[in-house]
């Protein structure tokens, strides 16, 4: 087969990123015919003021990336267009032209940007999902992409149009969504749900099964607004007991958690800063758990998987993707989102029941094998690639 992958990099790179390189070398080696189609938000940085000026005509339909699409579809009669994100410089100029040339559309939903401008549905330190309920005006009156009210508008603006032109309902053949949580909320916001397939993403190299548990907490992640930090540290000082955390992650909040365990003088949680991914899924082997306290829905949480291919169990938040990935008392455990004392109960728990976190170390290790594995992976890409092809013959 041969196939067009589409992506937009953000100006920090991501999830999204590792998701489109991985799923790009996927299908190459299984040998298909693989065309990349790429550009970046770092291009903003060479633009001049008038120019930036200029950007929401780009995001609304980019007639550069328009024609550069149009010529690779004439080229190489791709069979299918996979694009993972079109977000600013591609725009969805990319599913007109894939339209009007006969090339069926994949689309990721890698993140919730379809229903909300800010793509989190996340704010002031809550899920918030007044765009889904009142209409998008909300957001500009929130400003609540980049906390700016005037790049918000902008944003909601490229939304409606298309929501107005029906391009995500007529120009989109398909759209992969992470989990079936993140299939329900697109429904409830709109797309046709017979249009909806779910495929997780995938952990590679396999870093194979740890053989004994660790003797620490581990936290991987950005330090940011959302992610929960700041529960998981007031959760550690309520611990009746002391138990070693390490924190793996860089981020705009790293200083102030960093300063926040020292005035509390919490000497057993080490701030490791930004590992790269061999070192991280290393200390996740070493881990007796993993925490994932966010408190936002999260779209998929990819160190899940990660911790499951270790074999390593996870406590995460009672909430959106988490709350689906993560089988309670079988794979990990759960607690309420934001409850810094519902999850220093269950991180007690966890450390004075190793029996019972061993066996759900070994079960996570089987969810991985089951659901998170290239293969698995590919054989379900494969299905909804055919579906889409054969739908839209």
């Amino acid at each position: 087969m041969k196939v067009l992958i589409v992506h937009n990099a953000y100006q920090e790179a991501g999830g999204e990123d590792i998701v489109f390189e991985q799923e790009r070398r996927l299908l190459a080696r299984n040998g298909h015919q693989v065309v990349t189609y790429e550009r970046s938000n770092h291009e903003l940085e060479a633009y001049s003021k008038l120019q930036r000026v200029g950007m929401l005509k780009q995001i609304i339909s980019a007639k550069d990336s328009k024609l550069e699409i149009l010529e690779i579809l004439r080229t190489v009669r791709p069979h299918l267009a996979h694009v993972h994100n079109t977000f600013m410089m591609i725009s969805p100029s990319v599913y007109e032209v894939c339209k009007e040339e006969g090339v069926p559309v994949i689309q990721t939903l890698h993140n919730y940007r379809l229903l909300c401008p800010a793509a989190i549905l996340y704010r002031n330190g809550h899920v918030c999902e007044e765009c889904c309920e009142h209409g998008l005006l909300r957001s500009i009156c929130h400003g609540c992409y980049r906390h700016s009210r005037a790049a918000t508008a902008a944003v909601a603006l490229m939304l409606q149009v298309h929501r107005t032109q029906r391009t995500w309902q007529d120009s989109v053949n398909g759209y992969v969504a992470l989990t079936e949580f993140a299939r329900q909320k697109f429904i409830e916001g709109g797309l046709p749900s017979s249009k909806i397939h779910v495929k997780p993403n995938f952990v590679y190299p396999d870093p194979g099964e740890r053989g004994t548990a660790g003797d620490y907490a581990l936290f991987a992640g950005r330090l940011a607004e959302g992610k929960g930090v700041s529960t998981l540290l007031a959760a550690w000082d309520l611990l009746p007991r002391s138990i070693p955390l390490l924190v793996i992650g860089e981020g705009p909040l790293r200083a102030q958690l960093e300063a926040e365990a020292q005035g509390k003088n919490m000497q057993r949680v080490r701030f490791c800063g930004r590992l790269d991914v061999t070192e991280t899924r290393a200390a996740m082997k070493k881990a007796a758990f993993l925490i994932v306290p966010s408190v936002w829905y999260e779209t998929f949480s990819l160190n899940i998987a990660e911790a499951f291919a270790c074999g390593t169990p996870v406590l995460c938040s009672r909430l959106g993707a988490m709350q689906e990935n993560v089988d309670d008392h079988r794979t990990g455990l759960h607690f309420t989102a934001g409850d810094a004392e519902d999850l220093a109960r269950i991180v007690d728990w966890a450390w004075t029941h190793p029996t019972e976190l061993a066996s759900m170390g070994r079960e996570a290790r089987r969810e991985y094998e089951n659901r998170f594995t290239p293969e698995k992976n590919y054989t379900r890409l494969m299905e909804i690639y055919q579906h889409t092809v054969n739908a839209g013959a």
